[in-house]
């Protein structure tokens, strides 16, 4: 058996206080590695302010390129940059509409994550005295 491959007993505590052992896979192969690489690489398309500027608005309904360019203050070179690494990665897909493009939050991941980021940070019920919003530490 290679170390990749080892199985370990480790200590373990119960709730009550009871101390006994369980057996973990060692290394970073196998099928519990593919959930979390897909979840890097999932956040790591995310990992960017213009990106999730662009989903933020997107999680609301359609939009074209000159709309996000102005809701979010970006010229449309930096706008469509953003959105082709999107479309790349499967997150939003396009239509045309006469000579506009128009997107739209084509994975349920994503409008559930954009969601859940906008409740964390963007909520208004999280702004505290000072007038800014809480950010968790």
């Amino acid at each position: 058996m290679t170390e990749r491959n080892a199985v370990r007993d480790i200590g373990v505590e119960s709730e009550d206080g009871e101390a006994g052992h369980r057996q973990v896979r060692l290394g970073n192969g196998g099928a519990a590695s593919v959930p979390a690489d897909e979840a890097a690489a999932f956040l790591k398309t995310m990992a960017h302010d213009g990106r999730l500027k662009i989903l933020c608005h997107l999680a609301e309904g359609e939009r074209s390129v000159t709309e996000l360019e102005m809701l979010i203050g970006s010229r449309q070179a930096a706008v469509s940059q953003q959105l082709a690494r999107l479309r790349l990665e499967k997150v939003v897909s396009a239509r045309r509409d006469g000579k506009a493009v128009i997107y739209r939050v084509s994975d349920e991941r994503t409008l559930r994550l954009v969601r859940l980021l906008h409740d964390i940070f963007c909520s208004d019920g999280d702004v505290n005295q000072s007038g800014t919003g809480s950010r968790p530490s």
